[in-house]
């Protein structure tokens, strides 16, 4: 394999070239089973089914890229279905979704027993971010640029049967990507080799988690509105279009209702698959009405200076204006001085919690996920940098070590320490920025009766978890909001 190594200290255009892989997946059991051949249901018709990408992650990477060309489900009986094939292949990025999920594309498949499946991928990158020896910001971008073919066998078969149900393609980010070092360089050595598990899902009829059908924090912009049905279709930043449904119990946020979307706006919402294979939004949160040259890009905070209101993040998820036809590698700069301030409404027991959770200007940090919109016709690298109209928080995952256990009014806490390529502790060292935090290696994890509790892990001091929430710096420690907890990832 020919090696490539790509680092970027400033926005650049980056074009990834054709990259055919094909990974052959079977997947464990779940609660469909598999089926025998004396029992079991009896498979005839189709199935609606919908594949929800998802990862599993430390936070050792910042951001994974994979283009899918296709992906095919091969019978027991050798038969093949092409469940994904689209003209312009989607190029999505799997770190945000590190312990969530997000659907892709929603498939009509012939009922059968499944034991191998095929993905052919035309592209695929992956980003860190540390400091130079300088002290400086290093964001390197790793690419593989030939064919490289591997394949993932799993121990059982999928049964599709039923109404509808989902299919999870999990990447194992830690054995998807290897690297000598995180800031490039004639000299580095890296490979890729998108691993996933994939496994089925059982719809629930009233989803909580991306293990039941629920999918979280859906980015994109809406492409057309039916008010007639109530229904949208969302390009997603991924590149698909996904037909989303409302109801009378869906939550809007920033707008009034179903008659305030219109077909441009930028929208983060939930979303649950029903028992039919359609999508039903739960949630739309509109962060930003004006849909006029709109751009939106959601990441982690890289950096904030002290001097001027002007920050960096990386781009995870970029759409609109500045960004159509395009991947923008690299911090992407910003000025704050005119930006208004929000927090995610994903969560609703804020003000429930023990702790003032604010997010403003003078309180951000370095890590903290968030989603900015801007009005800009052209990218300025200085000295204005874009204008950022909203700067919003919103939920992300951690790994780490839990240290201590404790409560605090009525939320089970959990003190968790962070591995030192966090970003949040590999960050807070930068110079030309205000010093927020007494300790950036730790955060304490608020837990209740709202926190979907999906590990298996004890919760308990030396455990290794994931946990997704908003994280808050109040007054110089780290607390984060918790909606969900997951086994972790080896440090």
């Amino acid at each position: 394999m020919q090696i490539k190594s790509i680092r970027r200290r400033f926005p650049v255009f980056f074009v990834l070239s054709a990259l055919a892989v094909a990974v052959g997946l079977t997947t464990g059991c779940g609660s469909s089973g598999s089926m025998s051949h004396s029992t079991g249901p009896v498979l005839s018709g189709n199935t609606s089914v919908t594949l929800l990408l998802s990862s599993t992650a430390n936070d050792q990477l910042s951001q994974f890229n994979i283009d899918f060309n296709s992906i095919t489900l091969t019978s027991q009986s050798g038969k093949t279905v092409n469940l994904f094939s689209p003209a312009i292949p989607p190029f999505p990025e799997f770190i945000h979704l590190n312990g969530t999920g997000e659907p892709l594309v929603t498939v009509s498949v012939p009922q059968d027993v499944y034991t191998a499946a095929t993905a052919t991928i035309g592209g695929s990158q992956f980003t860190c971010v540390s400091l130079d020896p300088s002290g400086g910001l290093d964001t390197s971008t790793f690419s593989i640029l030939g064919t490289q073919p591997s394949t993932l066998m799993l121990s059982s078969p999928i049964t599709i049967t039923g109404t509808a149900m989902g299919l999870s393609l999990d990447l194992q980010v830690g054995q998807s990507a290897t690297f000598s070092n995180c800031e490039g360089g004639a000299l580095t050595t890296y490979s890729i080799t998108p691993t996933f598990n994939v496994s089925p899902v059982v719809i629930s009829s009233q989803p909580t988690s991306v293990e039941n059908g629920k999918a979280d924090g859906i980015d994109g912009q809406i492409s057309s509105v039916s008010n007639g049905g109530n229904s949208f279709s969302l390009l997603t930043t991924d590149g698909t279009t996904l037909p989303i449904n409302s109801s009378g119990s869906t939550v809007y946020q920033g707008i009034t209702d179903f008659s305030a979307l219109v077909a441009g706006m930028a929208v983060d919402m939930d979303a649950a698959i029903q028992t039919d294979g359609s999508l039903l939004a739960t949630r739309v949160a509109v962060q930003d009405t004006d849909t006029t040259t709109l751009s939106i890009t959601s990441g982690p905070l890289l950096y904030v200076a002290a001097s001027l209101p002007a920050l960096t993040t990386l781009g995870r998820e970029q759409q609109g204006y500045l960004f159509t036809g395009i991947q923008l590698n690299g911090g992407q700069y910003y000025s704050f001085g005119s930006a208004v301030f929000q927090t995610s409404g994903q969560f609703a027991n804020l003000g429930n919690l023990p702790f003032p959770a604010s997010f403003n200007a003078s309180n951000m940090l370095d890590g903290q996920n968030v989603y900015i919109t801007s009005h800009a016709t052209v990218v300025d690298d200085g000295p204005t940098y874009v204008p950022a109209a909203t700067v919003t928080l919103m939920p992300q995952t951690i790994n780490g070590t839990i240290a201590a256990v404790a409560n605090n009014g009525g939320f089970a806490t959990y003190t968790v320490a962070l591995a030192p390529y966090d970003l949040i502790p590999a960050l807070a060292v930068q110079q030309g920025q205000t010093t927020l935090l007494g300790d950036p290696s730790n955060v304490v994890v608020y837990v209740d009766s709202n926190t979907q509790m999906l590990n298996t892990k004890a919760l308990a001091a030396g455990s290794v978890l994931r946990f997704n929430g908003l994280l808050f710096n109040d007054s110089g420690t780290l607390r984060m909001d918790c909606g969900q907890v997951n086994d972790g990832v080896t440090e």
